[in-house]
């Protein structure tokens, strides 16, 4: 496997493209929705298609890294898509993150036309992307995983969790969890700040508390305190995420008043135009309460 060919280079689709072809993979690009990150890419050594299902027909596998799974859905069956353009016997690797349903009927659709598919959505946000260190949950067949480790192990560290839609399902039990965990971080950082802490003290005693936690010591002083929530992973994005958990559960949405309750809160930051920010931006809500 050594052509590989990427649809969907934007925020984390960029940097993982840059590390394939670190890796010394052949990469085939087509344009998607801004023209700067293909220019970068070309100018790294990729080579530029004019749709998904040319870059297909001169790759091995297709990546696809796409916001959700209607852009998914286009890029591999719609008009000039990629499916058209694969052989028998070429790998689909979703890296987007998507409803496990819908993961499980592309895999269907493609199988039945001789194609492999993996679905690897990926945590670690655009600064592990660019280093090659995200965590790659992989759900599919254990053969077709182990032909494309290489693959995958050139963008992070994938692992085999189970069948077809169970890298999917992992990843959202993954949003669902930062999800709550950043609403708790931020309400807690404000309690303190309007009871006067000195929020870098603050910062560095829960370091070594049982609050402790991944956001609070490396996601936070950065996207909130440093780059004001501009870059990072969009809260629009992880809201998408939400949704998508809260529609697959089988018990409805009530069941889960916590994931319910933070989708409610991403939504009213949304609304006060926070959404194409870091999904700290929540804060904003906090901040002006």
């Amino acid at each position: 496997m050594h052509d590989i060919a990427l649809i969907g280079a934007g925020t984390m689709g960029e940097p993982m493209g840059a590390c394939l072809l670190r890796a010394g993979f052949a990469l085939h690009v087509c344009p998607h929705r801004r023209r700067e990150p293909i220019d970068r890419l070309v100018s790294l050594g990729a080579r530029e298609h004019a749709t998904p299902h040319d870059a297909a027909a001169a790759a091995d596998a297709v990546i696809t890294m796409l916001p959700d799974a209607p852009q998914v859905k286009e890029a591999l069956f719609g008009l000039q898509g990629a499916a058209s353009g694969l052989r028998s016997g070429a790998v689909v690797i979703d890296m987007s993150t998507i409803s496990p349903v819908a993961s499980t009927e592309f895999h269907a659709r493609l199988g039945a036309r001789g194609i492999g598919m993996l679905d690897a959505p990926v945590s670690g946000g655009p600064a592990r992307a660019r280093t090659g260190q995200l965590t790659i949950m992989v759900g599919g067949d254990p053969a077709l995983v182990e032909r494309c480790l290489p693959v995958l192990s050139a963008m992070g560290t994938p692992t085999h969790v189970g069948p077809p839609g169970m890298g999917e399902t992992f990843k959202l039990v993954n949003q669902v969890i930062i999800a709550g965990i950043m609403l708790a971080n931020v309400e807690g950082l404000v309690f303190g700040r309007r009871c006067g802490a000195d929020i870098r003290l603050l910062l560095r005693v829960l370091s070594t508390a049982t609050a402790s936690n991944y956001l609070l010591e490396k996601w936070l002083p950065k996207a909130w305190f440093e780059d004001h929530h501009r870059g990072g992973f969009a809260l629009d994005l992880l809201r998408k995420d939400l949704r998508a958990a809260l529609s697959t559960l089988p018990d409805g949405p009530e069941q889960f008043p916590c994931t319910a309750f933070a989708y409610e809160r991403y939504t009213q930051a949304s609304q006060r135009a926070a959404g194409d920010l870091d999904y700290s931006a929540v804060a904003r809500l906090y901040e002006t309460e």
